[in-house]
């Protein structure tokens, strides 16, 4: 089974947010393939239009597909940085929750956790964000609880995770929870990534 996973790109990304879990998931089809697997995964980045995103330092990247002509997905991960146009957007936070109700994991990096929060889609929930944000975070969203010192948070329909690298573990673990742990290690392992898998898991058995 080849699971489709969108990554939401817009101004102001952060670019290991969007860089690391892209690279998780096309090296685990990589290496799945060598194996003569049908691939494990497909990447899709999704924009609000079909216009290049500008993330932090002046990166560039175009989308494959926009809010209105992407495949269904399976997964759909939103990655962090500085928020200020995706939450600007309410067609942005109207269609993340609209994949929440389909998708089979809603996994956030980062700050991205702030567009999940605005959705309604953390409430009663344990999530992490990056260090720096974790107080906002609280203060903005109440009905959520924060875990501070750890890399990720599954709660099962949902994934949260640190900032930046930690975007980097949070994927590994959800080629480990959909695929499986040998995938991920191999992953990590050609990566030349030092997995942490130090996360908070709320009963999920990967």
């Amino acid at each position: 089974m080849t699971r489709t996973v969108g990554i939401l790109i817009f101004d102001g990304i952060e670019v290991l947010d969007l860089g690391g879990p892209f690279e998780v998931l096309s090296v685990a089809t990589r290496l799945a393939g060598r194996d003569g697997e049908v691939a494990p995964f497909q990447p899709v980045l999704i924009g609000a239009s079909a216009a290049p995103a500008v993330g932090r330092g002046g990166f560039r990247v175009l989308p494959h597909a926009t809010l209105d002509d992407h495949p269904p997905l399976d997964v759909l991960i939103v990655p962090g940085g500085v928020m200020d146009v995706p939450l600007a957007d309410p067609r942005v936070r109207d269609w993340v929750r609209s994949q929440a109700a389909w998708v089979e994991v809603l996994a956030s990096i980062c700050t991205g956790a702030f567009l999940l929060a605005g959705a309604g889609l953390l409430d009663g929930r344990r999530v992490t964000t990056h260090w720096e944000d974790q107080a906002d975070l609280q203060a903005q969203f109440p009905a959520l609880t924060v875990v501070p010192d750890v890399a990720w948070v599954d709660s099962g329909a949902v994934v949260t995770s640190g900032g930046i690298s930690a975007g980097i573990d949070m994927t590994l673990h959800l080629v480990e929870r959909l695929h499986s742990r040998a995938l991920a290690e191999r992953t990590a392992r050609q990566m030349e990534f030092r997995w942490s898998g130090q996360g908070l898991l709320e009963g999920v058995t990967p």
